[in-house]
């Protein structure tokens, strides 16, 4: 076995891992030592002691699916009595609420659902950018664009994705991420296409310009080559966008959490903390071209979402005003702004709002106990 030292040794004089060394920090469990060179990792990026955060809402506008995953427990079969398609006026009147409490972004996802229309989709962006131009649509995965693409009638994958673009669709979120590699994917959720699949849609995206988030989950009885591999193939598909020069800065933002047994129809062992802040370093230190880490609070909870700032994370994500497929397999961790404020705060960092685009548009600072917000200019 390789020797740890080395590894992270080499990470941190600006040299590449590989997919035997990666294998290798995921079959090791100096977890503290991983730890501590992704957090080095991350001050070098990001010198300042500050944490930012984005106030967004998650729509799930469908549960209807009909991809059937083996570890969803949200989604409903088409022709369900518990299925939905939320009516217009509601997306809207949550987005409302979302502007109301100073947000800036909408995660909006669904189930893949085959008894909608391409134009449902575009019809729906822009009465949204027509009532809310401010508003940053950052939704739908690509496998709810993949079927898209089926119904629209012979468009290519990248007509759909300008198409989007150009209705209102601003950024795309990495779901359905899951593990990237067929092994897996074909044992989890068979009908969901494979690994290059979702990469297709995402290197599309970057493609037409727009910016995207990449996943992963960790959790299903992976082998420590595929989430290896998964590191991999996301760090090839950042190079590929930067090479090209696209205007999409690519990948603006890497997310790894645990699979949530809940309520689904696989019966696993929840993966534990330590194994998540492991994945969570090895991924900072593996993915030398990404520059933001999402700490997974929804899934971990607030306390190991406050302990992910020392292992490569510099971003706690979205206050996820509204969250209902990780809520249906049990897990129910939420979080206002106040408690974000807190636990930024006592991890020694200092906490700042974000846009979707990682810029800082408020400070908060505290001076004598007395809070402090400060309106960034970009």
């Amino acid at each position: 076995m390789q020797n740890i030292d080395r590894i992270l040794d080499k990470a941190l004089q600006g040299e590449r891992i590989g997919l035997e060394e990666c294998v290798t920090l995921f079959e090791s469990d100096e977890i503290e030592k991983m730890g501590h060179a992704a957090n080095i990792l991350m001050e070098r990026r990001h010198p300042e002691p500050i944490t930012t955060f984005v106030v967004g809402r998650n729509i799930n506008y469908t549960n209807v699916c009909d991809v059937f995953c083996r570890f969803c427990a949200f989604y409903r079969a088409p022709g369900s009595p518990e299925g939905y398609v939320l009516p217009d006026e509601t997306i809207l009147q949550k987005i409302q609420e979302t502007m109301d409490v100073g947000g800036t972004e909408i995660l909006m996802q669904g189930g893949v659902n085959p008894t909608l229309p391409f134009s449902y989709y575009l019809d729906l962006l822009r009465k949204i950018k027509v009532h809310f131009p401010g508003i940053t649509m950052h939704s739908f995965s690509p496998a709810e664009i993949h079927k898209m693409r089926e119904i629209s009638d012979g468009l290519t994958m990248e007509e759909v994705m300008r198409e989007l673009n150009a209705a209102g669709l601003d950024s795309l979120p990495g779901g359905g991420g899951e593990i990237l590699d067929d092994r897996t994917r074909r044992k989890i959720s068979r009908l969901k296409g494979s690994w290059t699949d979702w990469m297709d849609v995402m290197k599309t995206a970057h493609r037409v310009g727009m910016n995207t988030t990449a996943t992963m989950v960790i959790g299903f009885g992976e082998e420590m080559e595929e989430r290896a591999l998964h590191l991999l193939r996301v760090r090839d598909a950042q190079d590929e966008c930067i090479t090209n020069g696209y205007d999409s800065r690519g990948f603006l933002a890497f997310i790894p959490w645990t699979f949530q047994p809940e309520n689904t129809n696989m019966k696993r062992e929840k993966a534990t903390p330590e194994e998540y802040l492991k994945t969570l370093a090895i991924s900072r230190i593996t993915l030398d071209n990404i520059d933001n880490f999402q700490s997974s609070w929804v899934t971990m909870g607030p306390e190991v979402g406050k302990l992910s700032l020392q292992y490569g994370c510099n971003d706690f994500g979205s206050t996820m005003i509204e969250e209902n497929v990780v809520s249906a397999a049990g897990t129910t961790h939420k979080v206002n702004i106040e408690s974000i404020l807190r636990l930024i705060r006592e991890a020694g960092k200092i906490p700042a709002q974000r846009n979707t685009k990682y810029e800082i548009l408020k400070m908060y600072q505290e001076t004598d106990g007395v809070e402090h917000d400060f309106i960034m200019q970009n």
